[in-house]
């Protein structure tokens, strides 16, 4: 969809507002990729200070690409650890961001063109709902997980009330009326305390989901059908606006210097026998499960490439790998492994022809890229939305995973079973059939005439709709 030279004055202007850390902060990109390739102009809001150095890194890098993103940097009051029962750097993040969210009016309401709508992350759906009103300007809410968390986020404000019975009765799953019971298991557990810092969040801004326009979703019709259609068809959760899926979303295509390493690695290999693993930006992994997952590796003789991460926030890693694994080990799978401690462009790992399958946490943005190239995930909950995230992937036919393994670091996991797993995933025919199925659903939704490509053309249209409205209502 192009705009002719005449209609540039139908330009919508969007501000997006994503919230603290990688895993929200990407999908806000990527989806400002996508709308400046459809001619929109976009305002971007970063909290200042990031939580992580790879947050300002790739802010940084993504303004110099595209110079004609307005920036605003919104400087966050800060919270003591002290305010907070949390002690996780982004729950205090996200809590200060989501209290001070609606200070943004007057940055918003002095810009030039006026902008025509807020994407925005539901961290900061309360606030932005409020200056969307005061501006007189729709309001999206940009979802950063699953359609069936979102469910369980959108359930909070009940759940943690008249329901709260639900989450100390013993019941061994928790029923959404009009949807599939989630297991008790999969529940993250900040949520069975009302007073953690993270749930308040989340319910405070989960109640101002009916207020929004509309809710835009990395996810594809084909991969969660069931929740999709039980809550447009007002089955489920009847008081949300209309969800818009619109992914996978594609990568931007930064040049972070980051390939000089493992992608001629990866071109070296033999198709589909390396297993890629990697557990995210935020998951710190123990000294004990790494010693149990490098011997698993060892003993499973499979190709490996391994994203290694020790601390939660990147800018506290100090620890050189030999710090961290054994000589035995680097020496022993030196010719078919390798092991790296800095940021990867996953995508580009995930379309490599040597990949065979990906061992990850189940961040939703580490699912949909799997979903993209149609590579067959086994999974490996951490925390937050990931478990459910997981019971999404394998339902869709993307994955596998093992329940019995817990939250990262409820339990040590142990060699033998990661051995058994990783056979598994690199094995499985028929997991491996199933995977490039989903790859090629994601491709006819992103591709022409796809159901996400249409949903995000049509949300534009829609946007470039109302400004003409509004610029012929001010010429009258």
């Amino acid at each position: 969809m192009s705009i002719s030279p005449g209609s540039v004055t139908s330009q919508p202007h969007i501000a997006l507002f994503p919230s603290a850390g990688m895993g929200h902060l990407t999908p806000f990109l990527r989806l400002a990729s996508l709308l400046l390739s459809h001619n929109c102009k976009l305002t971007l809001i970063t909290t200042k200070p990031t939580v992580s150095v790879a947050e300002c890194t790739h802010i940084s890098s993504f303004l110099s690409k595209h110079p004609e993103i307005n920036h605003i940097e919104f400087h966050v009051p800060p919270m003591q650890h002290s305010d907070s029962i949390s002690d996780d750097p982004f729950f205090i993040q996200f809590e200060a961001t989501s209290r001070s969210a609606h200070q943004i009016h007057p940055l918003l309401a002095s810009l030039t063109p006026p902008i025509s709508a807020i994407f925005a992350d539901l961290v900061v759906a309360n606030g932005t709902n409020k200056v969307a009103v005061d501006l007189g300007v729709r309001n999206y809410v940009v979802s950063t997980t699953s359609l069936k968390f979102l469910s369980l986020m959108a359930y909070l404000p009940i759940l943690t009330t008249s329901d709260a019975a639900k989450l100390v009765d013993g019941a061994a799953e928790i029923e959404i009326p009009g949807l599939t019971p989630l297991p008790i298991s999969s529940i993250p557990p900040p949520f069975f305390n009302a007073d953690h810092g993270f749930t308040a969040t989340l319910v405070s801004n989960a109640k101002a989901l009916p207020f929004c326009n509309g809710i835009l979703m990395n996810t594809f019709e084909s991969f969660e059908p069931e929740t999709l259609s039980a809550i447009s068809n007002k089955r489920a959760l009847s008081n949300l606006p209309s969800i818009l899926p619109i992914g996978p979303l594609e990568t931007y295509g930064l040049n972070m210097n980051d390939q000089t390493r493992y992608l001629p690695w990866l071109n070296d290999q033999p198709a589909e026998s390396v297993v890629f693993l990697s557990f995210g930006s935020r998951t710190a992994m123990s000294k004990d499960q790494i010693k149990e997952l490098s011997d698993g590796l060892e003993r499973s003789g499979y190709r490996f490439l391994w994203v290694l991460k020790t601390k939660k926030v990147d800018k506290d890693e100090k620890e050189d790998l030999g710090e961290i694994l054994s000589s035995s080990f680097l020496e022993s799978t030196k010719n078919r492994g390798m092991v790296i401690k800095e940021w990867v462009n996953q995508q580009d790992i995930l379309g490599n022809a040597a990949i065979g399958g990906f061992v990850c946490h189940c961040g939703w943005n580490s699912v949909m890229e799997a979903a993209g190239n149609g590579v067959p995930v086994l999974a490996w909950p951490q925390h937050g939305d990931q478990r459910t995230n997981a019971e999404v992937l394998e339902k869709a036919g993307l994955g596998i995973w093992d329940a019995t393994w817990g939250w990262g670091g409820q339990r040590l996991v142990k060699q033998d079973e990661i051995q058994r797993k990783i056979s598994e995933l690199m094995t499985d025919e028929k997991l491996k059939s199933k995977a490039k199925s989903v790859g090629n659903e994601a491709k006819k939704a992103t591709g022409n005439g796809g159901t996400s490509k249409n949903t995000i053309l049509e949300t534009i249209e829609s946007l470039k709709q109302n400004v003409q409205t509004v610029l012929g209502t001010h010429k009258n």
